[in-house]
This record gives C-alpha cells, sequence and structure tokens, in this order.
C-alpha cells in the first residue's frame, strides 16, 4: 500500500516524466545521430605552450573493451625543463545511446588503488571563455605516492564538472540536436615533497595551455 502510495506523488510523477523523457531521447530516434566530423586525437600537438610531449602512453586491449571509446588520448607533457610532468587523458564518445559512456574518474582512480582525500569543483579561466569553467579537483593517495587530479565533460563547446549535469545534458542534446557525444577530459600531476600547492598550479598552467587547441579536436 506504501508503494502504490508513492506512486501517486509528486515526486514519482517527476521521476516518471524524467524517465519517459530520457527513453524518448535514447530509442526513438531511429536514424543516425548528426554528429560532426572530429580531427582524430592522435594529431593532437606536441608542443602547448611551454609544455611538450616526452612520451606517449598506452592503454591495454583489455581497458579498450571496458572504455569502448570511439577516440582516445593519453600524453606526458613536461612544463620547459622544470622535470615537472603532467599526464592528459581524453576519451572521445561519438554516441551515448549503446551503453558507451565515459567512466568518471571519481569510480576509476578507487578501482586501481588511488584514494580521495580532498575534493572539490573549481573555477578555472581559459582562453576563449569569457567566463571561468568549473572542472572537478581531486587529491588522489596511493601508498606514499600523491596525485592532483583535475577532470571534466566536454561537448559542443561546454565544459561540465558534474557527472549528474552531464546526463542531463545528454538527454537535453539528445532531443535538440539528436547528439549525445562527449568527451571525458583528465588531468594528473604528481605530488613531488608534499608540495601540493605546486602541483596544482602546474595542473591549471597544463589545462590553460591545451584548452583552446583542446577546441579543434572536438565537436562544436
Amino acid at each position: 500500500m506504501k508503494g502504490a502510495a508513492f506512486l501517486k506523488t509528486r515526486s514519482a510523477r517527476i521521476v516518471t516524466v524524467l524517465l519517459l523523457v530520457q527513453i524518448a531521447a535514447f530509442y526513438s530516434l531511429s536514424h543516425g545521430e548528426s554528429v560532426p566530423l572530429t580531427r582524430p586525437l592522435s594529431d593532437f600537438p606536441a608542443q602547448l605552450g611551454s609544455w611538450h610531449l616526452v612520451q606517449t602512453g598506452v592503454i591495454e586491449q583489455e581497458i579498450k573493451d571496458q572504455l569502448r571509446a570511439d577516440d582516445y588520448l593519453t600524453r606526458f607533457y613536461e612544463m620547459g625543463n622544470t622535470r615537472q610532468v603532467a599526464n592528459l587523458y581524453i576519451a572521445y564518445f561519438k554516441s551515448q545511446r549503446t551503453g558507451q559512456t565515459p567512466h568518471s574518474p571519481k569510480n576509476c582512480l578507487p578501482g586501481t588503488g588511488w584514494v580521495p582525500s580532498t575534493s572539490a569543483i573549481i573555477s578555472v579561466a581559459v582562453p576563449g571563455e569569457a567566463e571561468p569553467v568549473r572542472v572537478n579537483e581531486y587529491i588522489v593517495a596511493k601508498g606514499e605516492s600523491k596525485s592532483a587530479v583535475l577532470y571534466w565533460y566536454q561537448s559542443h563547446g561546454r565544459v561540465v564538472a558534474s557527472e549528474y549535469r552531464a546526463k542531463f545534458w545528454v538527454v537535453a542534446d539528445a532531443l535538440r540536436y539528436n547528439r549525445t557525444d562527449t568527451a571525458l577530459v583528465r588531468v594528473v600531476v604528481p605530488i613531488a615533497d608534499n608540495q601540493q600547492d605546486a602541483a596544482t598550479s602546474a595542473a591549471l598552467n597544463f589545462v590553460r595551455a591545451f584548452f583552446e587547441p583542446l577546441r579543434s579536436y572536438l565537436p562544436s
């Protein structure tokens, strides 16, 4: 009886409407999505301001099979001759209708042994944007090692930190534009000698260096 009573509440009606909208967005459009062509991430610049490519990472086939991204990039860049290194990881998905969705670092990092100690959503002023963008900031630890992590979801020129807001925009864009494409962008900078502020500052500097070039590699 209690369950039947809940079904008549305003909350239940809102949930039902959202579910129906999502179903309509993902399954009622039988034709393919209208996703503009993208440039391959393998062509991403080796030089980004004062940062230069030092190593291209490798993603194992088992991880690729789980990830199911349409394009990806994992690289290590160094800032000048400072030995300050940043890892850039990008996973791009043309469509999320068939279950291909970005794996949130919020879940992936703990799964590989990295334990978050602090988390926040911060504002970052980047070139080409009138207003600062909002991104996730994490400090994670694995044994004696610590790293500063920044990540966000990017699609159609929009930067979103919240996983819930990202899902909302998937549904909204599917209904408005017949598109569910998105990219997960993540930066990891090791924290040396417990200098957390220095690592975070380097991560922000790196984001500002690659943010504008990245635009031309993701659909607008």
